[in-house]
């Protein structure tokens, strides 16, 4: 397991020594979200009963800066690696595909874990949710890094420049994040917006982990974490058969 503890604390310094632009700031752009919206709608709108907006909204936000950063770990490793030619030091040694899938998952899931916990203790200055259920809170936390992590492999893998990979990015991650429920509750959208709501992976992510929070959700919880759990599984599979044939790594 030498390997794996090297690459993993590799990918661990990687963003760590930069932690200024990859932890604190999407901290602050957090807090921007939530100072201008809280603003402007924590006395219009009540969520769920007795829930103010500004606490709804905390859980969400936090959430959707976990996922991002946790693609954004694997996927920037990987392309930078690519493009820079420096991959080959990683795949000349004997590490086998769960070795590599290991070390860049669980680095990827600590940045996302780390990122989402400063904009939550940050937050926690304009509101305090309950916790309601902590090991939902965990379930889902655990699970979305995870999920996001591995998505981050596939876009590294697939993507040969930057702008590909940008487009995965602003074309697939944004709109699946920012249109799963973490500025509102879906109840609050037409019939049609709520099917394909529904439709949207990272909606149960989201709502399951405001529901460990808030005890309340927009769909059960046991629903949302099969959900997540069936796809964090079958992009696991498909990830590791890609790295065990050397798709646009080795060959």
């Amino acid at each position: 397991m030498t390997g794996f503890y090297t690459l993993f604390y590799k990918e661990i310094l990687r963003f760590w020594k930069v932690s200024f632009q990859t932890v604190a700031a999407p901290v602050l752009t957090s807090l921007l979200y939530l100072l201008v919206f809280a603003h402007v709608l924590d006395a219009h709108v009540e969520p769920y009963p007795g829930v103010r907006y500004t606490a709804f909204l905390i859980p969400g936000l936090a959430m959707m800066t976990m996922l991002q950063n946790a693609f954004a770990n694997t996927s920037s490793s990987l392309i930078q690696s690519k493009i820079t030619g420096n991959i080959v030091y990683i795949l000349l040694p004997p590490l086998s595909h769960l070795e590599f899938f290991g070390a860049y998952v669980l680095a990827a899931m600590i940045r996302g874990l780390v990122v989402g916990a400063g904009v939550f203790v940050a937050a926690l200055f304009f509101a305090k949710p309950a916790f309601a259920y902590p090991l939902w809170i965990i379930a889902f936390a655990l699970l979305g890094s995870m999920i996001m992590a591995i998505l981050g492999i596939i876009a590294g893998i697939w993507a040969e420049k930057f702008d590909q990979l940008a487009a995965f990015q602003n074309f697939l991650i944004m709109p699946l994040t920012f249109l799963s429920g973490v500025f509102y509750s879906i109840h609050s959208l037409p019939p049609f917006w709520q099917k394909v709501s529904h439709a949207n992976p990272v909606f149960y992510l989201i709502d399951g982990f405001r529901y460990g929070f808030f005890g309340a959700s927009d769909a059960s919880p046991w629903l949302s974490l099969a959900i997540a759990g069936g796809c964090c599984l079958l992009l696991a599979l498909y990830t590791l058969q890609l790295l065990r044939s050397g798709y646009k790594l080795r060959h």
